[in-house]
């Protein structure tokens, strides 16, 4: 018997193949296609095949399409998984954006579906209500497959507290070291799907990120005898093969492909062979009949995204260069401080050129623009940081930059394993410096406060995101428990109410800082 099994990851909201950057926008991407693509495989399966299709988490936040319904109650929220039905997933695991609504929002969207949610590190609260079974035993042509499924525990880091209402996350490395070896007396083939990514190097075990919990996967390879394939996500990497010894796969982003992992097993259903490659989706059309029952909604996502926001006059707003910005400021990133300083009533704001696809906000402003432009469902907390505390904030920034031949780079580590531009951040209310001819960690080389020096012991108010704030991104030296004011409204909304309240908006430079090579 050959068994298949199928995965999509952090799809995030993105049905359709497009960015949503512009109405006729159309990419080589998206969910639609990935549909086409797994009923494609399970078409060709022969007699002797079976096929496993796993829906690996992410997927009903990201994109304006999934805004606009997290946004309007009336919305037909159960959308999501109606699709993910009636293409046959087998089952699904939470991922840590499903989160970003709450759990009556999960509630909701996870309505109709008639397959397993799994989440066997998910216990506490309300988990009962959101999580089925840590497990699901499948029977296929008389073999008995397992899944186990994981999120990465890393959600309470991030996370809103009153967004997981007690829930609590045990690491997925202790968790399938439970539960494996007991799953591997009650079946043949024992799957994991984790929604979580690599901590290491898949075949050297060289760490390629600080170990926190929030990526184990290298560990579930090494420390957890009995997997027979792992799949995994989170980290929007494009994985397939082996790795010590297990059919590992990893999808990307906005259903690029659909991971795919073959078994082989005998008469006696061992596994005796195993193989894992990505299926790429951008030649595949998107399924029409899916397409049909979504476009009601796709078509209001498009009126609804070109409704006026605000006007714009003075300095340009528009993103050109995004390198160019994260090296001198931008106006972008100045109005967007100016926003967070007025809602968390602060004079001095963070803020980060998420990715090199923003563009930032032309003369009038459009819900387009917006939401393209701050895509998180973020909130925005006030800390009460020390001087010292904000100097190591901004060391971990200078390190964002590295001189190659005199030429100014970002560094691999915000770039590999995993791209990581939101990780780095720009500040306004104060005026700064980097010298990158200096080593890592000595690099802030100027950081005044109105004119004067910052002490180590001086205390600043400062607004930033909420997943800043709980030290999201390798900033330790943000904590909650350093929070002295929250603004629980997503940024884009925060953004929205104050163009409502300055329909003219005037874009000014950014001055405060300079990068020096």
């Amino acid at each position: 018997m050959k068994l298949t099994i199928l995965s999509t990851s952090d799809v995030h909201g993105y049905v359709y193949p497009t960015s949503y950057r512009t109405a006729t926008d159309q990419q080589a991407y998206g969910w639609l296609k990935a549909a086409n693509v797994i009923r494609a495989v399970k078409a060709a399966a022969g007699p002797d095949e079976s096929v496993v299709t796993i829906e690996n988490g992410d997927w009903i936040q990201g994109s304006p399409f999934a805004s606009y319904l997290a946004q309007r109650p009336a919305a037909d929220q159960a959308l999501f998984t109606r699709l993910t039905r009636e293409l046959g997933v087998d089952a699904g695991v939470l991922g840590n954006h499903e989160f970003n609504y709450g759990l009556d929002y999960i509630r909701h969207c996870e309505a109709q579906r008639n397959y397993p949610l799994l989440g066997a590190n998910i216990a506490g609260g309300q988990a009962q209500d959101i999580v089925d079974a840590p497990f699901v035993i499948l029977h296929r042509q008389g073999v008995k497959i397992a899944v186990l499924g994981l999120t990465t525990a890393y959600v309470p880091v991030w996370e809103r507290a009153d967004h997981l209402a007690g829930l609590q996350f045990a690491s997925a490395l202790k968790t399938a070291q439970h539960w494996v070896p007991q799953l591997r007396q009650q079946a043949e083939v024992v799957i994991v799907a984790y929604h979580g990514g690599f901590e290491a190097d898949l075949t050297t075990g060289a760490p390629t990120e600080r170990v926190t919990g929030e990526n184990e996967g290298y560990q579930l390879l090494t420390q957890v005898p009995g997997i027979d394939a792992l799949v995994t996500g989170h980290q929007h990497r494009q994985i397939a093969g082996v790795y010590q010894g297990v059919a590992t796969t990893q999808p990307g982003e906005k259903g690029v492909a659909v991971g795919a992992i073959t078994l082989e097993l005998d008469a006696n259903h061992h596994v005796v062979d195993r193989s894992a490659r990505l299926l790429p989706t951008a030649e595949a059309a998107p399924a029409a009949d899916l397409a049909q029952q979504t476009a009601a909604v796709q078509q209001h996502v498009e009126s609804w995204l070109d409704q006026p926001v605000g006007q714009l006059t003075g300095t340009s707003l528009e993103v050109t260069d995004p390198m160019a910005a994260r090296l001198h400021g931008h106006p972008y990133l100045q109005l967007i401080n100016q926003i967070e300083m007025a809602a968390g009533q602060t004079d001095i704001a963070a803020t980060a050129l998420f990715n090199d696809d923003v563009r930032g906000f032309a003369r009038q402003v459009s819900l387009r623009q917006l939401l393209n432009s701050y895509p998180y469902p973020n909130t925005l907390v006030v800390e009460r940081l020390s001087g010292a505390d904000l100097r190591a904030a901004l060391e971990r920034c200078a390190s964002f930059f590295t001189l190659v031949e005199g030429t100014v780079q970002v560094a691999p580590a915000f770039t590999t394993p995993k791209l990581a531009l939101y990780n780095y951040d720009i500040y306004s209310g104060i005026d700064y410096q980097f010298d990158l001819t200096q080593p890592v960690g000595q690099r802030v080389t100027q950081l005044e406060y109105h004119g004067q020096p910052i002490q180590p012991d001086q205390r600043l108010d400062v607004a930033m995101n909420q997943y800043r704030g709980n030290g999201g991104g390798d900033y330790p030296m943000f904590t909650p428990a350093k929070v002295i004011r929250e603004v629980n409204t997503d940024m884009a909304e925060v953004i929205r109410q104050y163009f409502a309240a300055h329909p003219v908006v005037t874009g000014q430079p950014q001055t405060n800082f300079t990068v020096t090579t």
